[in-house]
């Protein structure tokens, strides 16, 4: 298998992974609870889901996939109702299934290519790597979030023995 196959599986299976735990996650909340802030200095849970939609499509789809950059990101942040909990959710969804695509039809030139993100110089390689940390980071956030207000293991890993050691 070559490198960038390699690079864009993986990212591929991050992404991919990081909405399963965070569509397991906010099942335990219903609308209101999505937008509400836990406090004055943090974001809604609904807020980090249009927060990761718009850099997303920011540093995939517009760059990488040379498309127009519309991205409002203070809206990410002041929007406060509108949209229901499964209208927000669906939007990151669509959003990082076509950031996939983009990334599965990126080629090596692409990958390697050198260009300006949101201020920053960076790689293809580079804003793929940006893009899955950015998403992990933050589902860790609603993980968190929802385990303290609901007093629940998410059990993303029932199933799985995780202590098993590697042979």
């Amino acid at each position: 298998m070559k490198w960038s196959a390699s690079i864009k599986d993986n990212a591929s299976l991050r992404m991919r992974d990081s909405i399963r735990m965070i569509e397991k996650s906010l099942s335990y909340f219903n609308d209101d609870e999505t937008w509400q802030k836990p406090n004055a200095e943090l974001n809604s849970m609904a807020n980090l889901l249009l927060h990761l939609s718009g850099n997303i499509r920011q540093y995939i789809i517009s760059s990488l996939g040379k498309m127009p950059d519309i991205r409002q990101r203070d809206l990410e942040f002041s929007t406060s109702t509108g949209q229901s909990k499964e209208e927000v959710l669906q939007e990151l969804k669509g959003t990082v299934n076509q950031a996939i695509e983009v990334i599965k039809n990126c080629d090596e030139t692409e990958l390697l290519r050198r260009r300006e993100v949101q201020g920053f110089d960076l790689d293809g390689v580079g804003i793929i790597i940006h893009v899955v940390e950015h998403l992990s980071y933050h589902t860790g956030q609603i993980a968190f979030w929802v385990k303290y207000c609901k007093e629940k293991d998410l059990g993303f890993y029932d199933g799985q023995d995780l202590n098993s050691l590697n042979p």
